[in-house]
């Protein structure tokens, strides 16, 4: 009995392990397939970013980037393309969902420093958002004054122990003083960018223009949000017009109506895995590439599409 017991104690041991390396390879294998999936839309989002560059003018909301990818089969894609190794009908149950955002409707964090030194304009742009959120000004003078000191770039500066480190992520804003509350309210209306760059009036929300214009209040945002719905702001005049005096409220270096940089989120559902990717593109001309992207197998640059 003891010599029975002890080899079905075995046999079920050596199952299980092989069950589970079995789950293992299936999960890794379903996660590098879903990758790839999110690899490819991020490719079709880099197309439509770049044919919507072909026809130029404004960026506005009504283009088709701006068009978000409600929830559908995968195998609707498939379907289409009579040359996919895939078979559509196993993946029937694989959803694909996703969207591209401006991220120049949003205030850039970059533009707090200039030449070194915090900007004044930018600063008050951004305490005018904290002032409407009810957020601490103390945590928006620390985050400027500390944004400046891991942008400075001298070698003094460079070898102080106290110097931080210059964030890639909005995430990352907790080591130059902005608090957990703070960062979770001002993620919908504030991005990180490489280089300063001027808010698309086209597409920002009302709570950004409000902030971006010196003189507006939510009543102008407002106004401004419902016109552009009927016909999009095509050259800063246009957008003047609605702000009034002085016209000289809104410049090149702090307001547009075309955007560089986007954000691409793609979402991949097959039964109960669920795997996301964020992308961040910019675009120049007709070149698109992309910046960094999260929740790929591996971080690389991608060559821009010619």
């Amino acid at each position: 009995m003891l010599t029975v017991a002890l080899v079905a104690s075995l046999a079920a041991a050596s199952l299980w392990q092989q069950w589970r390396s079995v789950e293992i390879e299936s999960a890794e294998r379903t996660r590098i397939q879903a990758q790839w999936v999110l690899t490819g839309a991020l490719d079709w989002a880099r197309l439509i970013l770049r044919e919507d560059a072909r026809s130029g003018g404004a960026d506005h909301l009504a283009e088709p980037w701006s068009v978000p990818l409600e929830e559908a089969r995968l195998s609707t894609f498939l379907a289409t393309d009579k040359s996919s190794p895939v078979d559509a009908d196993s993946m029937t149950e694989t959803f694909l969902s996703g969207r591209i955002t401006d991220l120049q409707s949003r205030l850039n964090l970059r533009n707090l420093v200039d030449s070194g030194r915090v900007s004044e304009p930018a600063y008050q742009a951004f305490a005018k958002l904290f002032e409407k959120l009810q957020l601490p000004v103390s945590e928006l003078t620390a985050l400027a004054e500390n944004l400046r000191f891991a942008l400075d770039t001298s070698p003094d500066n460079r070898s102080s122990p106290l110097s931080p480190l210059m964030p890639q992520r909005l995430s990352q804003l907790g080591w130059l003083g902005l608090s957990a509350r703070s960062m979770a309210l001002l993620q919908p209306y504030i991005t990180l960018l490489p280089v300063a760059t001027p808010v698309n009036l086209n597409t920002a929300d009302a709570l950004v223009l409000y902030a971006c214009i010196a003189s507006a209040d939510m009543a102008l945002a407002q106004r401004m949000v419902s016109a552009r719905q009927t016909s999009h702001f095509r050259t800063l005049g246009d957008a003047a017009k609605l702000v009034g005096d002085p016209p000289s409220q809104l410049v090149d270096a702090q307001h547009s109506v075309v955007s560089r940089f986007f954000e691409v989120h793609g979402i991949l559902r097959q039964d109960q895995v669920i795997v996301e990717q964020r992308s961040v593109l910019q675009r120049d001309a007709m070149a698109v590439v992309t910046l960094w992207k999260d929740g790929g197998p591996e971080w690389e640059p991608a060559k821009p599409l010619k």
